[in-house]
């Protein structure tokens, strides 16, 4: 199975702290790397390169990302996040249009989003999101 990987888990990742880099869910994504199973959203990419002040960082973590094409997303996709967003801000539930589109992306393809980020969990209660844990 694909797993769609969050921003949370791949700044966590890329980070150099010794700390950071021993935590399971860098290792499991390690993981996933290796058996060719992680999914990129252009929308994750962007967040990933977004706010980069020196040229130096953003070149060499563009490079490195370009190892991960770009999963070709369809209009149902884009508008099944909507709706996710829609359901879960009926209930009061606030989250990002990125995160809903991981959502989205994930439930019509049958996958799995890794995430760290807490709002995944609180999406579940509202809309069908397997998380890889």
């Amino acid at each position: 199975m694909r797993v769609v990987v969050d921003t949370s888990v791949w700044s966590l990742a890329l980070r150099r702290d010794t700390l950071s880099q021993a935590m399971p869910v860098v290792n499991q994504l390690r993981d996933l790397i290796v058996d060719g199973r992680v999914v990129l959203l252009g929308a994750v990419r962007q967040e990933m390169l977004s706010g980069i002040r020196h040229v130096e960082q953003f070149t060499r973590l563009r490079d490195y990302l370009r190892a991960f094409g770009d999963l070709e997303l369809t209009t149902e996709d884009y508008e099944l996040a909507a709706e996710f967003y829609n359901t879960c801000r009926t209930h009061g539930i606030q989250g990002a249009n990125t995160d809903f589109l991981l959502c989205a992306v994930a439930h019509n393809r049958d996958w799995c989003i890794m995430t760290i980020d807490k709002d995944f969990e609180s999406f579940q209660a509202y809309i069908p999101v397997r998380l890889f844990l």
